[in-house]
């Protein structure tokens, strides 16, 4: 008696829409968590994400709520993958002579990558921030608090920043700072290049590492 087996992902079948962009297919090695990303993100293009909904993320993979439900707990858990896959760039392989810059320089190019990464969707990674910012949504409030703590973390690692004690706690001050001014720069910027994101980024860092000097 054959089985049917539905958590892998959608079987084949004529007419059914691939996941995950142009070339996809049922058969992707893209693992499931990232299959539902990409569907989502796909559809809040279509419609955006305030109007998006899960059953009909589910529905454009064949696949259950319930399954939907073992990989995601809620939208705002896709919008936390999506904000992990610019983590994930800013913390990619940066280059030969990366190690040998000067600090504020490996922190601008390392917060510039975030900023590409998100930019790629711009108005979708603009509502999802904004859905986090709702005054009905104050159980989104926190975990941003500790998702922000985590980014300024690795933004560290990938910055080889090593200081400890009080430089240490200066610097997380300090990068916390320029993070939300560029993220607040970048969410009014209208230009397309990230031309003022770039600059502002480029000016807090300096001016963060001339306070504490040019050591890191």
């Amino acid at each position: 008696m054959a089985a049917t087996r539905r958590r892998r992902g959608p079987a084949p079948a004529g007419g059914t829409r691939p996941a995950g962009g142009a070339g996809a297919t049922s058969r992707s090695p893209m693992p499931d968590g990232e299959r539902v990303l990409e569907a989502a993100i796909e559809l809040a293009r279509e419609i955006g994400w305030a109007n998006l909904r899960l059953r009909q993320v589910a529905a454009r993979l064949d696949m259950t709520l319930a399954d939907l439900h073992g990989l995601y707990r809620d939208q705002d858990a896709l919008a936390d993958a999506w904000f992990r896959r610019a983590e994930r760039a800013m913390l990619a392989p940066a280059g030969d002579g990366y190690a040998d810059l000067p600090p504020a320089e490996r922190v601008t190019r390392a917060l510039e990558r975030w900023f590409a990464a998100v930019d790629r969707e711009r108005q979708i990674s603009l509502d999802m921030i904004g859905t986090k910012l709702y005054l009905s949504h104050p159980h989104h409030w926190l975990p941003m608090v500790f998702h922000l703590s985590r980014l300024i973390q690795w933004l560290r690692e990938v910055a080889r920043l090593d200081a400890g004690g009080r430089r240490r706690q200066i610097e997380e001050i300090g990068l916390t700072a320029l993070f939300l001014r560029a993220l607040w720069v970048w969410h009014w910027e209208r230009s397309g290049t990230r031309a003022a994101t770039r600059r502002c980024i480029e000016s807090g860092a300096a001016g963060l590492f001339r306070v504490l000097g040019s050591r890191g």
